[in-house]
C-alpha cells in the first residue's frame, strides 16, 4: 500500500513568496495555494488539507481569525503562522489560538519545511494515539490460540498464504469463535505489521451513529457534530480496517462500503469532497451472506467485493481437539491476571467439557476459565469446579439412543428445562409445578417418563459437593 501524499495550503498575501514555497514544498507534499482568508475557507471546503502555512497579515479575515476558524472546524490540520511581526505577544496569541509554530517572514524555506515536516510528524503521533484507542483490545492481549486440530491447522496456513496480499478477506463463523482474533493474526502476518489496525463492531454502535463512526463527520453536519471527526476509514489508513458483523451493516449504507472499497475513497458525512484512503479491508459475520443476498438484505455486488478470500471459522465443537490447549492458555492468561497459581486442568474435567455444546464458542470456554480462576484456591481445576449445565450434559450423554433423533432432542431439552426449574425450587417438586402451572401429577409424570427420579439423587450429591455440604 503506497502512502498517500499530504497536502499543504500555503496562505499568503504575497504571489511572490506563496510560488517561492511552493516551489520546495512541492517535492515532499502535495500544495495548494491562496492569497486570502476567503479564498482558504473556499479551498478547505472542497479539498482536504493535512497542514497549513498562514501568513498572520491577510487582508479582510485575519490570519489569526482565520486560524481560529480552521482549527474548530479542522482540529486536525496542524498551522504553522508567518508574520512579519516578531513581538512575543503575537506568537504567544497564535500558539493560544492553536497554531503548532510561529515564525518570522524571513525564515528560508528550507527551515519552514523543516518545521513543516516535525508539525507533520506530530500529526501522525495524535493520529496513531487515535488509531491505538480505536482498538477494542490490545493486540498483545488478544493472541489467535494455534490448536492441534486439523481444521486450525489449515486456517493458520492459510493466513501464512494470504496474510502479504492485500486482497480482501471475509471471515464467516458464529459468535464467539474466534473471527477478531484470526483478523489480527492477519494483521500480524502482513506486510507491515506496525501499521495500524483498527477494528469496528458494526452491531455495537447505535445505527444512527454507524455512518459518522466509519466514515467521519464535518462539523454541524447533524445535531451534536461540534466540530470535525475523522472516521475508521481514514484512521485505518495504510494498516487493517476490521469490520466486524458486517452482515448487520444497513442496506444504504452498504453502497458507500462498496464504494470505498472501489473507488479506495470515502466522504465525510456533511462532506463536499472524496477523501483518498488506502487500507486492507477484513471482514467478519456469523450471517449466512448468500442468504441474505437472496432474500435481499444484502448487496450482491459487495458480497462478491467482501468474498474475495473466505475463512470459515469452525465452531469449538467441531474442534474439540483444540479445548484442553485453549482451557490451559486461558488458565496462564489469568493466571497472570488474577495472580493465581493454577497449574492446570484434570483429565476428567477436561472429558465433560468435550461433551459440552459449547453454544458461545472459544468465548465462553474463555469466560469459564477466567471465572473458575478468579475464584480457585487450589493448584488444579477438578469436575466439581465446573457449573451445574455441564455435568447435566454429561450425564445426558448415557441417554439410550434407541429412539429416534429429534424425539431425543425434544426430551434432551425438556429435561434439563425441568431440571434447571427443579433445582431453582431445591428440588421441591410442588413448588416447581406451582412454579411452571401445571398440575402437580403431570410434572410427576414428566419426572418419571423422563428418568430424572433417578437422577435427582446424582444432582443433590454434586450439589451437595458444589456447596461443601
Amino acid at each position: 500500500m503506497s502512502e498517500r501524499r499530504k497536502t499543504v495550503l500555503i496562505v499568503d498575501v504575497d504571489e511572490a513568496t506563496r510560488e517561492a514555497l511552493s516551489a520546495v514544498l512541492r517535492r515532499d507534499y502535495r500544495v495548494l495555494k491562496a492569497g486570502t482568508g476567503e479564498a482558504a475557507l473556499q479551498i478547505m471546503e472542497n479539498d482536504d488539507v493535512d497542514l497549513m502555512l498562514l501568513d498572520a497579515g491577510l487582508p479582510g479575515i485575519s490570519g489569526l481569525e482565520l486560524l481560529r476558524i480552521v482549527k474548530e472546524n479542522h482540529p486536525h490540520v496542524e498551522v504553522v503562522v508567518v508574520s512579519a511581526l516578531q513581538a512575543l505577544d503575537a506568537a504567544v496569541e497564535a500558539i493560544r489560538h492553536g497554531a503548532y509554530h510561529f515564525v518570522p517572514k524571513d525564515t528560508g524555506a528550507e527551515e519552514v519545511r523543516t518545521l513543516l515536516g516535525k508539525a507533520s510528524e506530530r500529526q501522525d503521533l495524535s493520529r496513531h494515539v487515535m488509531r491505538l484507542s480505536a482498538e477494542v483490545a490490545e493486540q498483545n492481549d488478544r493472541e489467535f490460540v494455534i490448536g492441534s486440530s486439523r481444521a486450525t491447522r489449515d486456517i493458520v496456513d492459510l493466513v501464512h498464504r494470504i496474510a502479504k496480499l492485500s486482497a480482501t478477506v471475509l471471515i464467516l463463523g458464529e459468535s464467539g469463535t474466534g473471527k477478531e482474533l484470526l483478523a489480527r493474526l492477519i494483521h500480524r502476518e502482513s506486510a507491515d505489521p506496525a501499521s495500524p489496525f483498527v477494528a469496528v463492531n458494526l452491531a455495537a454502535i447505535p445505527k444512527e451513529l454507524v455512518e459518522s463512526t466509519l466514515f467521519g463527520h464535518e462539523k454541524g453536519s447533524f445535531t451534536g457534530a461540534i466540530r470535525q471527526q475523522i472516521g475508521k476509514f481514514e484512521l485505518a489508513s495504510g494498516g487493517t480496517l476490521f469490520l466486524d458483523e458486517v452482515g448487520d451493516l444497513r442496506i444504504e449504507l452498504q453502497a458507500k462500503l462498496l464504494r470505498a472499497i472501489q473507488e479506495s475513497e470515502i466522504e465525510r458525512v456533511g462532506g463536499t469532497h472524496p477523501i483518498k484512503t488506502d487500507f486492507r479491508l477484513i471482514a467478519a459475520t456469523n450471517v449466512d451472506l448468500t442468504k441474505a443476498v437472496k432474500e435481499g438484505t444484502f448487496r450482491e455486488d459487495l458480497f462478491y467485493r467482501l468474498n474475495v478470500i473466505p475463512i470459515r471459522m469452525p465452531p469449538l465443537r467441531d474442534r474439540v481437539e483444540d479445548l484442553p490447549e485453549l482451557a490451559r492458555f486461558f488458565i496462564g492468561r489469568y493466571n497472570q491476571r488474577f495472580r493465581k497459581h493454577v497449574q492446570g486442568i484434570a483429565d476428567s474435567t477436561l472429558k465433560i467439557l468435550g461433551t459440552y455444546w459449547w453454544p458461545g464458542n472459544i468465548r465462553e470456554l474463555e469466560n469459564l476459565m477466567e471465572r473458575i480462576v478468579a475464584v480457585s484456591d487450589k493448584d488444579w481445576i477438578t469436575d466439581e469446579d465446573l457449573p451445574y449445565e455441564l455435568h447435566v450434559a454429561q450425564i445426558d450423554m448415557t441417554a439410550p439412543a434407541d429412539t429416534n433423533l429429534l424425539e431425543r432432542a425434544v426430551a434432551t431439552f425438556e429435561r434439563n428445562f425441568l431440571i434447571r426449574e427443579l433445582e431453582k425450587h431445591d428440588w421441591n417438586v410442588k413448588a416447581t409445578a406451582g412454579a411452571l402451572g401445571i398440575p402437580l401429577s403431570t410434572l410427576k409424570f414428566k419426572m418419571d417418563r423422563l428418568d430424572i427420579r433417578s437422577l435427582a439423587r446424582k444432582v443433590r450429591n454434586l450439589t451437595r459437593t458444589f456447596k461443601g455440604d
